[in-house]
Formats: C-alpha cells, sequence, structure tokens
C-alpha cells in the first residue's frame, strides 16, 4: 500500500462513487457508467485496492436477517485526556464488536460512539461495564434511535 497520496483523475473518481453505492457492480456495468473499456476498469480498481484507496469491501446486511437491534449514539466525557488514558479508551472502542463506529471530536464531549446490540438490557450492561465504570469517563449521555432515515458512509468525490 502507498502512503504517498493517492493520485485519482475523474473516472477513478467516477468508479470509487459507483463503487461506494454498490460494489457488486460487474466490470462491464462500471465500464459502461464511466465510459471506459472492462479491462481499464479492472486495472483501476486493482490499483485504487493497492493504493489503499479502497479500504474495505463489506456487505451491509438487511434489517430481515438482523431483525430490530437497539441502536445507541453515546456522547462520552472523559475525565482525562492524557494520551495514554485516550489511548486505552480508543483500543477498548475498537475491540468491542457492539461498537459500530467511534469518534474523537472536539467540543463539549470527548467521543461520540454508536453502539448497536440485541436489546435495551444488553446495552444497559455494555455502558455500565464500559462507561459507568471506567474511571476516566466523567460522563456519558446515551440518545436510542428511534427511526433510521438515512445510514451510510458514502463520500461522494467530485467529478
Amino acid at each position: 500500500m502507498s502512503i504517498l497520496p493517492i493520485t485519482m483523475d475523474k473516472i477513478d473518481r467516477k468508479l470509487l462513487n459507483l463503487l461506494q453505492k454498490n460494489n457488486s457492480l460487474s466490470a462491464e456495468v462500471l465500464a459502461e457508467k464511466v465510459g471506459s473499456s472492462r479491462s481499464s476498469v479492472q486495472r483501476r480498481i486493482k490499483r485504487l485496492r493497492a493504493e489503499g484507496a479502497i479500504a474495505a469491501d463489506i456487505a451491509v446486511l438487511s434489517s430481515k436477517v438482523i431483525g430490530e437491534k437497539l441502536l445507541a449514539i453515546v456522547d462520552v466525557k472523559l475525565e482525562s485526556v492524557r494520551r495514554d488514558l485516550l489511548d486505552s479508551f480508543r483500543k477498548t472502542m475498537l475491540a468491542l464488536d457492539e461498537v459500530q463506529q467511534c469518534y474523537f471530536i472536539s467540543g463539549q464531549v470527548d467521543f461520540i460512539v454508536v453502539i448497536s446490540t440485541d436489546s435495551l438490557q444488553a446495552y444497559d450492561a455494555l455502558a455500565k461495564q464500559y462507561f459507568a465504570d471506567n474511571p476516566n469517563v466523567y460522563r456519558y449521555h446515551s440518545n436510542i434511535v428511534s427511526e433510521r432515515v438515512k445510514v451510510g458512509l458514502n463520500i461522494p468525490l467530485k467529478e
């Protein structure tokens, strides 16, 4: 993987926009949509993966498979933002499968954490263990999601 900035042209950006919406599109379909050949598209995607422009190919599961999960968005204010304590909190969040997203932010809180669990009771147990019982967590505030209006991680690239 390259550590230099990735050089992309208009076709690369179009490909990445399309793949963010549906990464199972065939090379033929992608080629038609970006105005290129199938082999060129395949080479471009291989290069973009090798250079780290594509970090992961994932499957987004339907609620038909997972059922109704509880989703909580949690504001976390730490007692201390000393580097070792920050690293410890980060490592804990990275290790928890229930943590879908975790952001270190500037503002009134230090972290925003998105957590998915099977039930309110499961979330409560997790929150007690990792927030309430953590001596470096000054306070946390849970926001329970009642409706998922829009969910995604797409980042539009200017073509």
